[in-house]
């Protein structure tokens, strides 16, 4: 079976050559697999998702399982999303918006616990928690189109060259992404607080790369697909948690946690399309990925019972790796090793109580997973030259999140508003004849040696609502 190989990129430092396979495989390996969760419970939303030393939230097993020995209650929760993705594509001096909206039941969680108070022991509680997470993956991005960025055709038909003028492209994915989370946490002696989790992913993912070209050849305006996309990928996933929660006086706790990678197996379709006889094949291939391995240290103030700050500090200390069945995984591997940097993540979040009310608030910061890559890119007269970009295929993202709640003793409603943005630089277009790597369309193939790069300016706004019951 066909293995793909992966398009032309070039790093400052070393270049790694990447010759057939479309550019969004780079881009789902770091964004869809080895990115750390961002739903979860309206009070862990509004904070940014940082709680990893304070814990007594479900949501906490994402951050550190210890969180869950922090629960003196038994807990059930159900979270309602309403997400807003916005991307807006400029290319040459144009833009184009748009948006995709969606609701959800977000989150759902419950937490069990065993009073062992009772038994004379300094392990006050044993708690068992669960929670399943789900996020939309959906995406889509446009970019203008440019019509100083003509590519020549002159090998298809000896003896005719046909020009395509560039007409516009869009990345496009569809799909859904969950998580489920095991968690068991204990309490000794309301100083120290242990965890540890079973975590397990399920992702489903659709990706299209089109490029429109004008052909002079039929006089025809058309879309044109990437050779090896259409591609669906349906994955499933496990990694495992462990942490710690130590109360050091009334007023300071740290926490520690640590994630295995996530284990990832993909069942993969792809169509291939043939030149000659003027037609696309669908194949099937497996692939494992591991992805980063990640570490979490958290601290926390709570000088009286009505606030409580924290801090945590998320790091990747893996790079993600296919195993190599042949060439394009081989390539996969050799991009990540030279270009991937692990990523870092830093969260504040903070909560006010009013007697029954709770006021929160938090931001995060999560920085870029490559070094700087450079390419062989069109300028917007169409000529071509070397670039070199900060924030390629992803970007840097801030997450800021507000929200209230009322307790009402028993029960609980909290709300949350989540604004996440990132902007990063999209590469497209290029495609080598020798690799069969180009755009298809009718029997036609489009090569380009020079990669076309829109900004995309993405725009997240997500509002949550939780409604729990303690027993």
């Amino acid at each position: 079976m066909l293995k793909k190989t992966l398009l032309l990129l070039s790093i400052p430092v070393s270049f790694v050559y990447l010759k057939a396979q479309d550019i969004s495989v780079i881009t789902n390996t770091v964004d869809v697999y080895s990115g750390n969760t961002i739903n979860g419970t309206a009070k862990y939303n509004a904070m940014a998702g940082s709680i990893g030393a304070l814990g007594g939230d479900v949501s906490s097993v994402n951050v550190n399982p210890a969180g869950i020995g922090v629960f003196i209650t038994n807990d059930v929760n159900v979270t309602l999303g309403v997400n807003s993705n916005k991307n807006t594509t400029s290319l040459a001096g144009q833009s184009l918006n748009y948006k995709i909206n969606s609701t959800d039941i977000s989150n759902t969680g419950g937490v069990l616990t065993i009073n062992l108070g009772e038994t004379g022991s300094k392990w006050k509680f044993l708690n068992i928690g669960v929670n399943y997470a789900t996020q939309s993956l959906e995406n889509y991005s446009e970019s203008p189109g440019n019509s100083n960025i003509k590519i020549v055709d002159d090998f298809s038909y000896p003896g005719t060259a046909i020009n395509y003028t560039f007409q516009g492209h869009a990345y496009n994915r569809y799909g859904d992404q969950s998580k489920m989370n095991f968690a068991m946490g204990a309490n000794y002696d309301n100083r120290l607080y242990f965890g540890a989790g079973l975590n397990f992913h399920n992702s489903y993912l659709r990706q299209y790369d089109t490029a429109g070209f004008y052909s002079d050849y039929d006089q025809t305006n058309l879309d044109y697909d990437k050779q090896y996309t259409g591609y669906e990928e349906h994955s499933d996933g496990f990694s495992a948690n462990v942490g710690v929660i130590a109360k050091l006086s009334n007023q300071f706790r740290v926490g520690a946690a640590i994630e295995t990678p996530t284990w990832w197996s993909i069942d993969r379709v792809y169509n291939q399309y043939n030149f000659d006889v003027n037609q696309s094949d669908a194949f099937q291939e497996d692939r494992t990925l591991v992805t980063p391995m990640k570490a979490t240290l958290s601290a926390a103030f709570v000088p009286s019972k009505n606030f409580a700050l924290n801090v945590d500090f998320i790091q990747g200390i893996t790079k993600p790796k296919y195993k190599e069945y042949g060439d394009a995984e081989r390539e996969l591997n050799d991009f990540f090793s030279d270009s991937y940097k692990s990523s870092s993540e830093v969260r504040v979040g903070a909560e006010y109580r009013i007697s029954a009310f709770r006021l929160r608030g938090g931001y995060a910061y999560q920085g870029n997973s490559f070094d700087n890559l450079s390419l062989l890119g069109y300028n917007d007269n169409g000529t071509k030259s070397e670039q070199s970009f900060s924030n390629l295929l992803v970007g840097e993202r801030h997450t800021i999140g507000a929200g209230l709640g009322y307790d009402f003793k028993s029960f609980y409603i909290d709300a949350s508003y989540q604004n996440i943005t990132s902007e990063y630089s999209s590469p497209f277009l290029q495609g080598n004849v020798d690799y069969n790597s180009g755009y298809f369309n009718g029997g036609f193939d489009v090569n380009s040696d020079a990669y076309a790069v829109s900004k995309v300016k993405n725009t997240r706004s997500n509002f949550f609502v939780t409604v729990g019951w303690k027993f």
